[in-house]
């Protein structure tokens, strides 16, 4: 089975079910495989074949689904990138992946196109919107509206097999320039099949979306909602918590997929309860893991929604998830390994750990990638030979903790950890307990160079609307909670953290910025004792 045929087959014999709700806009899944239709045959006619590349640098909308589908029927791969990137960031990811097709909003996305100069081996530029003075220059510039206008349009299926590449998912660039993720039908089925499974997804279910789909989880809501004809209610951002309720309210939804940064803005409000959302029955977190005051705000506030923590990264899709059921008993857990895949621990040697070790975690399934793409060297550090001959694992770079039963816990990133004064450092660690402060809304935990301590620990705050803490505040509480060599040497109370676009904490942006010592200043107060 190839990704989209689960939604063609819901738009044969569902067609009139409502499939997106985008805005003020409610889409049938008929009607969307229609435009879909009329949209893959533009590609086609225009060269889009088997293997090509279409780049999608759009926000969260219609258009964008209908792109993805349409991409997927002429056999092509697509490409998802936010519509904020920069121009140099851009210029990068269409050299490496080499678009055939370019579908792009129009605006301050097209505009940014523009400046990368040559659209070289392009030979469709779809914009979504307005068609700018300033649109870069390809083999044709389309509207999007003109694109998906002939709703009679043919086109001549590709012979593709679940082998073949679905999808290209560029990492945010943490460590250095973005590298493509290259999944093929079958790591996204696999994938998806798991999560649907384990969270028990229905196709009366209407899942709420603010989540890029740029990325893989704000992404997967569709393709599982999709697979099972149920609804998605789509949404540009959760830039306005209290719309976004309201949003929910309305729709009734009963699936809300979230980031700590999410949570923490509905912790915030004060008029949450006012909301009536008891259709809510999943509530998912990933990304990073949830603070354990968090996990219990949310428990009290909505008792009746079953709510998984997760864990998972771009090249695998999803690695493990906590049963509801297990949240009392093991909160800052991330769970053991989900359906049709095994997961494992090595040390520095690449032996395999028993239960009750701490060691990287090791992922073997058909979710897991095929690799970065035009990236051999960066693909061989982390697909490397599995237990069975011709398999390949992948190695996450991610130290956990295993406990005796297999529930797994997050340690650090082997690159994250902080060395200070002679000890490993976890900063999920200090994360944790700076988060259990009343008045704290947000907390990033970095290792910055010192020549005495070798790494001194800063920490990052952002303070709940109203809250007094002091920066000695903070301190004296977190030497009452922490070991003495995990206690801050720094407290910096920030209005705002640097954020990927998937919603993480940028902590390699943070870093710079404590070396920096006038923009450490500029952001907030540090208190130093």
């Amino acid at each position: 089975m190839l990704v989209h045929e689960p939604f063609e087959t819901t738009a044969r014999h569902q067609a009139h079910k409502i499939a997106l709700v985008a805005g003020a806009a409610r889409h049938t899944y008929g009607a969307l495989a229609t435009r879909a239709d009329a949209l893959a045959a533009t590609l086609a006619r225009h060269g889009v074949v088997r293997g090509d590349r279409v780049l999608l640098v759009t926000r969260n909308s219609t258009e964008m689904v209908i792109a993805i589908y349409a991409t997927l029927k002429v056999g092509a791969i697509f490409s998802p990138v936010g519509p904020n990137l920069k121009a140099a960031k851009l210029g990068y990811i269409l050299n490496d992946c080499r678009p055939t097709c370019v579908i792009v909003d129009g605006g301050t996305a097209s505009c940014e196109l523009a400046k990368v100069g040559s659209l070289a081996g392009v030979r469709l530029l779809v914009v979504v919107g307005a068609i700018g003075a300033r649109a870069p220059q390809a083999g044709a510039t389309l509207a999007f509206s003109e694109a998906v206008a002939d709703a009679a349009a043919d086109f001549r299926r590709p012979a593709s097999i679940d082998q073949d590449l679905a999808a290209i998912i560029y990492t945010s660039g943490s460590t250095g320039d973005p590298k493509g993720v290259m999944l093929s039908h079958l790591n996204m089925l696999s994938a998806a099949n798991a999560v649907t499974s384990y969270l028990g997804l229905a196709s009366s279910d209407s899942i709420f979306c603010a989540l890029p789909l740029s990325f893989d989880y704000g992404l997967y809501q569709i393709l599982m909602a999709f697979q099972l004809g149920a609804r998605v209610v789509l949404e540009p951002s959760f830039a306005f918590p209290v719309q976004a309720l309201e949003v929910m309210e309305r729709e009734g939804v009963t699936v809300f997929p979230g980031v700590p940064t999410m949570f923490a803005l509905l912790m915030a409000l004060e008029n949450l309860g006012d909301f009536r959302l008891e259709r809510l029955r999943i509530m998912t977190n990933t990304a990073a893991a949830l603070p354990l005051a968090h996990i219990e705000a949310i428990r009290q506030q909505f008792p009746q929604a079953r709510l998984f923590s997760m864990y998972g990264l771009t090249e695998c899709k999803r690695v493990s998830y906590l049963p509801p059921e297990a949240l009392a008993h093991r909160p800052g857990s991330v769970g053991r390994g989900m359906p049709n895949q095994e997961v494992y621990l090595i040390d520095a040697h690449g032996r395999r750990l028993p239960p009750g070790s701490t060691g990287e975690l090791v992922v073997r399934g058909s979710n897991v990638m095929r690799g970065y793409w035009g990236k051999a060297r960066e693909s061989a550090e982390c697909l490397r030979p599995g237990p069975y001959p011709g398999e390949s694992v992948l190695h996450t770079g991610d130290i956990f903790r295993m406990d005796a039963e297999g529930y797994l816990y997050f340690v650090g990133r082997k690159d994250d950890m902080i060395k200070s004064r002679g000890e490993k450092v976890s900063p999920r660690e200090i994360e944790n307990v700076l988060h259990d402060i009343d008045g704290v809304l947000e907390a990033a935990v970095i290792g910055v160079p010192d020549p005495v301590l070798g790494e001194a620990i800063q920490a990052y705050l952002i303070l709940k609307p109203g809250a007094r803490q002091r920066p000695g505040d903070i301190l004296s509480i977190c030497r009452s909670r922490l070991e003495p060599f995990m206690v801050p040497q720094a407290v910096a109370i920030v209005d705002a953290l640097p954020k990927s676009e998937n919603g993480k904490v940028d902590k390699k942006v943070l870093g710079q910025s404590a070396m920096d010592g006038a923009s450490v200043a500029a952001a907030g107060h540090l208190g130093e004792e």
